[in-house]
This record gives structure tokens, sequence and C-alpha cells, in this order.
């Protein structure tokens, strides 16, 4: 069975949703499974999403126009599909980027991992830059309130370890200089970013 799920940011009637619609149907999505959010991607309470990942059953497909109307990030976006697979449900992209996402096939799972292996790469680099930085700061005698700061490096590593469940807080925030009051001020525990944290990377 495949599902649909459509989103747009603003539910004031400036942005809507029949292209998204329009798009699911054609790929023989049935208008009784589709189903919507009007929030923000960066927006952790979309019940709509909840309920259709909830509505999802072994051998169903997740359908989305876009790959940016799952996800409200690229770590979220790739666990999240790995839920789904680890559930034997697959997930298809219709357009855009990551058009050729369809986890029912062996060129879209290879397509994904892809996706998912630049994630962690990405991750990686972040993590040895941070070391780095730290350990050139150490070398030079810089020490208390300078490495206390948050920075745009050292909040994406910490979201993405915090999203890992066998992370140690107390381990984590001495691998990048921080304090654990400072830690949660901008990462929540599940590793979703909270006010500060959004706020930091929109100046980034």
């Amino acid at each position: 069975m495949l599902m649909g799920y459509m989103r747009v940011s603003k539910g004031d009637g400036s942005q809507v949703l029949d292209l998204q619609r329009d798009a699911l149907l054609e790929a023989d999505v049935l208008s009784e499974h589709l189903y919507e959010d009007f929030a923000s991607g960066t927006n952790d309470e979309r019940q709509g999403l909840k309920t259709c990942l909830k509505a999802l059953r072994q051998g169903d497909t997740l359908v989305v126009w876009k790959l940016d109307r799952l996800g409200r990030n690229l770590r979220h976006l790739i666990n999240t599909v790995h839920d789904l697979s680890s559930k034997n449900i697959g997930f298809k992209v219709l357009t855009g980027q990551g058009a050729q996402i369809d986890t029912t096939t062996s060129q879209g799972k290879l397509v994904f991992g892809i996706f998912a292996a630049l994630a962690e790469f990405e991750r990686d680099l972040i993590s040895e830059r941070t070391k780095a930085g730290l350990a050139s700061a150490r070398a030079r005698g810089r020490k208390g309130g300078a490495s206390y700061k948050m920075t745009h490096a050292k909040l994406r590593l910490a979201a993405a370890a915090m999203g890992k469940p066998e992370t140690k807080v107390s381990d984590l925030c001495k691998e990048i200089g921080i304090t654990r009051q400072t830690l949660y001020r901008y990462v929540a525990p599940d590793g979703s970013l909270r006010e500060s944290g959004k706020k930091l990377l929109k100046k980034a």
C-alpha cells in the first residue's frame, strides 16, 4: 500500500498543497491515504507526519513529493528512513533532489546509501575539525571562557551525537569543550535543536 505525506510551512492560505496532492495522486496514492501538515520542517510536533508513520505497515511505501517535505534536517531524514527500512517499509521521492530515491528498488537503495554515507562523512569531518581546533587552542594555552562557547561546528557535532543512544553527555561536553548547561541550552536530549540552536544556525 502507498501512503503519501504532504507539507507546507504556512497554514494561512498563502501556501497550498495542490501541487503535492496532484503529484501523489498521479503516483497512485489514494486520497484516503494522504497525510498533511501545515508546519515548518523544523517543527518537531508535526501531527500529520506522526499519524502517517503510525499508519504504515510492513510492505507499505511512504511517498513524498520532494525530499525536504519529510525531514527537518539530513540526520532526521536518514534516521526516519532507516527506521522505515527496519520495518520493511519503503520510501520514495517523486521529484527534485533525491528523486532517484526509492528504497523498494536496488538502485534507489544505493542512492539513499550514498546520502547516508555523505551525512556520516560530514559528521566525521566536523568531529575532526572540532578536535583539531580544541587541540590547537590548548597548545596555545587558551583555557576557560572561550572554550565553553557554542559554535556552529560544535552545535552540529553535538546534535548528531545526542541523537545516538550510546552517547554519554559528560564525555561529549568534555570532547567539544562546553558545559552541560551550555549543551542543553542549544540541543535537546533527542538531538533536536532548541530555539537557541536554531538561532545560532541561522547566523551561520
